[in-house]
């Protein structure tokens, strides 16, 4: 080796390109081992599906790529999956909103009063056991198909008209109880777990209950909070189906995989589950990066 080649700096050089290529073998070896079980499961269904050889019980893997490759065409007359997807999103989306903005209110109020948490945390309690699917008789008794149209009065040449008659309050009431109780019960934990040294010095500098509400409880229990949004938005999306499933529902991921099921459409059942899946997904990986950003302190204590 010549004595140019021992210099600091190409010593420097060839360890961070021996660093860069262990990062890439690190990244290729972490992904050929996720890719491991799902090719394992796309063999076994291919297996099957051509020993089968009946696409209405397990249809083979091109059918259900070309419907997941051509989102925009229509599926047994109820729309495409594109427009199916951006309906139930719309209604999680809406329903999750209205739970968040009502549990974490209520969490703060019942984990920072004793006489509120005495007074309505065994009353929550008593729900909170109950899945949200059981509740459909009820809400269909007390809501039946209203919609969000006909709350608003919209007219049916409005151009509105089909989004918000979409939106039944039936649907988001079941999606609401399903994101409520996470949401709720994260919050009542964060305010709680508020260490009460805190507490004490900024009450003893003269701070009232909405200082320390403000100042101490809230951005110390947000990355509580958080969790439980996250929680929550998950379940709500999971509740999906069941509130399509009800009554009056005339378009959705949920409403296109029964009504696929009813018609012995499997391929479309199977895209409709592909798509809730991929969705789901996709609100985890940002509700995740969120939190990320929002909370790269708590993470960097740890």
């Amino acid at each position: 080796m010549r004595a140019t080649d021992r210099t600091p700096e190409n010593n420097i050089l060839r360890h961070h390109s021996r660093f860069r290529h262990n990062i890439v073998l690190r990244i290729i070896y972490k992904a050929l081992l996720s890719a491991i079980v799902p090719m394992l499961f796309l063999l076994f269904w291919h297996s099957r599906a051509i020993g089968i050889d009946n696409p209405l019980r397990l249809p083979p893997i091109s059918n259900i790529l070309d419907i997941m490759l051509n989102p925009m065409e229509n599926v047994i007359g109820i729309g495409s999956i594109w427009r199916n997807t951006y309906i139930s999103l719309i209604r999680v989306l809406l329903g999750y909103t209205v739970a968040a903005l009502v549990a974490v209110p209520l969490g703060i109020i019942i984990g920072y009063s004793r006489v509120a948490k005495r007074m309505l945390l065994p009353f929550l309690s008593f729900f909170r056991s109950i899945p949200p699917i059981a509740w459909v008789p009820l809400v269909l008794a007390w809501f039946g198909i209203t919609s969000a149209a006909t709350i608003l009065g919209v007219a049916i040449t409005h151009p509105s008209f089909l989004i918000l008659n979409n939106l039944r309050i039936s649907m988001l009431a079941i999606i609401f109880l399903g994101a409520f109780f996470p949401i709720l019960n994260n919050t009542i934990f964060g305010i709680e777990s508020v260490r009460k040294s805190y507490v004490d010095a900024v009450r003893s500098m003269g701070a009232g209950p909405v200082a320390l509400i403000t100042k101490v409880y809230i951005p110390h229990a947000m990355p509580t909070i958080f969790t439980g949004l996250q929680v929550g938005l998950g379940t709500a999306w999971q509740t999906l189906v069941g509130a399509e499933m009800l009554p009056g529902s005339i378009a959705g991921l949920g409403f296109m995989i029964t009504h696929a099921y009813q018609v012995m459409r499997i391929d479309v059942v199977i895209s409709g589950m592909v798509s809730i899946s991929i969705v789901g997904a996709i609100l985890y990986a940002a509700s995740h990066v969120i939190g990320n950003l929002c909370f790269k302190w708590k993470t960097q204590g740890k």
